[in-house]
């Protein structure tokens, strides 16, 4: 027990000192947990305790992240990036393997190594890069995107690759066995034994099960967990949801991985899903700190010492090669240039499932214990370079595409009483009939091309990110009457809302919604008024419908304005059942009062419209000449 306690203090000492530290010097977490493994290694070693033991449980990690990337796909979107998943993906890690396959064998290494370490090596690190992602809000950005769809090819890919590793034994190799300790993975596959066509049959038997306990059991069984009224018991369940899911998998041979994935991806559509996740994301933390501690403690300094010249190289001829390849891969898909050095220094490094393959490889004689020490070295570096490589990306990569876009925001005059965030096809509208009444504008967007153009016809246009707080007050919006949200993006959207009218209360806030469910977002975030982007023209393309149906024109536009006065009715009666940042399908309340309130709503569009129809009647008859 004590010794457990000690180990468990140092563990979570360390993180606790070298995290907030590494991120505020902006080097992020993942840096943070390494340096902090790299620095308690020596006590680690002198108390004698086994890292790789602890690695290969805080690998759960990995499985536990994966299972939260499902939970946000639903299978629709997933089928819908099956294009990115085979060409961005398929073409890296085919490509990255081919390469470092064929360095290899010029090497003088047999193919069958040199194949396993090609493959070994083609992948990235899920868990730093994603991690790292959602760090910095890149996630959603072209190049976050890309690096996804390339990581979810690589996470399932591994399974393939557990198939075919032992395909490649050495009999060299098998008459010697290896120094290091043998993997008991296979000890737990219960179809081992099976020929191919029934292996293949419970493997997806296996899949069916998962897809059917989502679909069907999973909300009887959690209706019923939530029934007692214990948090401790429904994050209990969520955690067995998780551990059975990746077991399942590791029965029929395939990685825990997948079926933790496959678990999140047919729950993504469980109204339990948040709950989810939020019972799930502290464990995932705590073990991936841990992980990414252990990848830092288990670094062998003597050997490193050694072979230093041989490991750096090695470790730099990995990233330039993998680098070289996802330029390639860039160029082909079109990713633009910022986007482009994001995904290509991001996807650099070795992946964590490097040190269970290397191991797997050891275990099953296609490589010697000599050379996998040497390479678990050069997956470790590549894993400790990649923040650095972040770090690089973000300072002078970013920092030199936004100058090449116009430099640092731009100076402000005296503020105006309305300022419009973003100026495009949407804005630009706003600004042209508020400067025609008389009013002055000042009009922020991050285009500089744009603003040029704006500036040669007397607009007043700044450069800048208008949801910076800095830039907002620099515009003068602590004067201001009115700010106009006309941007593009809905999470900026909504967060540039909440802090006006948190820190202005006195300026009024105009916001655009993407869609109804964020109308009701912005309505709960406190927004003066709100318009749906594509409500006034669908109204204006009903008019006109009805016009070309032989509705006379007056009687064409009362109708489109009954229609925006029982829409925009309706929907704030339905913002009062709405949760923020929930969609109605996942609120059942919202449905019911949704499904209760629809009919009403078309019958008093209906009565409207038909009175409508007799007083135009009416009006027609005493003024005919009859």
């Amino acid at each position: 027990m004590t010794e457990f306690l000690i180990l468990a203090f140092l563990f979570l000492a360390a993180g606790a000192v070298a995290v907030p530290l590494a991120s505020r010097l902006g080097l992020g977490s993942v840096l943070g947990y390494l340096v902090a493994g790299i620095v308690i290694g020596p006590a680690l070693d002198t108390l004698g305790v086994d890292v790789v033991s602890i690695q290969h449980f805080a690998e759960f990690g990995v499985v536990m992240m994966l299972f939260i990337v499902g939970l946000e796909l639903e299978p629709s979107k997933l089928w819908s990036m099956r294009m990115r998943l085979l060409g961005l993906g398929g073409f890296q890690v085919i490509a990255t393997a081919l390469l470092i396959s064929s360095a290899l064998l010029f090497l003088g290494q047999a193919w069958e190594t040199a194949l396993t370490v090609g493959l070994i090596l083609s992948l990235s690190s899920t868990a730093i890069v994603l991690q790292t992602l959602n760090e910095k809000k890149w996630l959603g950005t072209e190049g976050g995107q890309a690096s996804f769809s390339v990581l979810l090819f690589q996470d399932i890919a591994v399974i393939p690759m557990l198939a075919v590793i032992p395909l490649l034994a050495i009999h060299d190799l098998v008459a010697d066995e290896p120094t290091g300790s043998p993997s008991h993975e296979a000890d737990y596959n219960l179809i081992a034994s099976l020929d191919g066509w029934h292996q293949a049959g419970a493997t997806i038997a296996a899949i069916a099960i998962i897809v059917i306990i989502g679909n069907y059991l999973s909300r009887p069984i959690f209706r019923y967990i939530a029934s007692a009224g214990l948090r401790e018991l429904f994050v209990a369940t969520a955690l067995i949801t998780v551990i059975g899911m990746a077991l399942l998998m590791t029965f029929v041979g395939l990685s825990p991985a997948l079926g933790a994935f496959l678990g999140g991806v047919v729950l993504a559509n469980s109204e339990y899903r948040h709950e989810l996740e939020s019972d799930i994301t502290p464990f995932r933390g705590l073990l991936l700190g841990l992980f990414f501690i252990t990848i830092g403690a288990s670094i062998d300094f003597g050997l490193l010492k050694s072979e230093f010249e041989l490991i750096f190289l090695a470790t730099i001829s990995l990233l330039l090669i993998k680098v070289v390849v996802l330029l390639v891969v860039s160029f082909v898909f079109k990713i633009n240039k910022q986007d482009r050095w994001l995904f290509c220094l991001g996807m650099a490094q070795a992946g964590e499932f490097g040190f269970v393959l290397l191991s797997f490889s050891v275990a099953n004689h296609v490589m010697p214990q000599g050379l996998a020490d040497q390479l678990l070295l050069v997956v470790a570096m590549s894993m400790l370079l990649t923040p650095m490589l972040f770090i690089f990306y973000d300072k002078v990569i970013v920092t030199h595409f936004n100058k090449s876009q116009g430099g640092e925001p731009d100076e402000f005059e005296e503020s105006s009483g309305v300022i419009i965030a973003g100026h495009g096809r949407f804005g630009s509208v706003v600004d042209r009939m508020l400067r025609a009444g008389g009013f002055g504008t000042t009009v922020l967007d991050y285009d500089a091309a744009n603003l040029d153009v704006l500036r040669q016809f007397g607009i007043r246009a700044f450069f800048g990110d208008a949801t910076r707080p800095d830039l907002l007050q620099s515009a003068g919006i602590q004067n201001a009457r009115v700010l106009v949200i006309t941007l593009n993006e809905r999470d900026q959207i909504s967060a540039l809302a909440a802090y006006v009218k948190k820190t202005f209360p006195h300026v009024a806030v105009i916001a655009r919604a993407i869609d109804h469910t964020h109308d009701h977002d912005l309505k709960l975030i406190g927004c003066d008024a709100v318009v749906r982007e594509t409500l006034a023209a669908s109204i204006e393309i009903g008019t006109l419908a009805f016009e070309r149906l032989g509705v006379p024109v007056d009687q064409a536009l009362e109708y489109g304005r009954i229609f925006s006065e029982e829409e925009t009715s309706f929907l704030d009666a339905m913002s009062q059942y709405h949760e923020m940042n929930r969609a109605p399908l996942e609120n059942e309340l919202y449905l019911a009062k949704a499904q209760e309130m629809l009919d009403e709503h078309v019958n008093r569009l209906q009565s409207r419209f038909g009175a409508g129809i007799s007083e135009t009647n009416a009006s027609d008859a005493k003024s005919s000449p009859d």
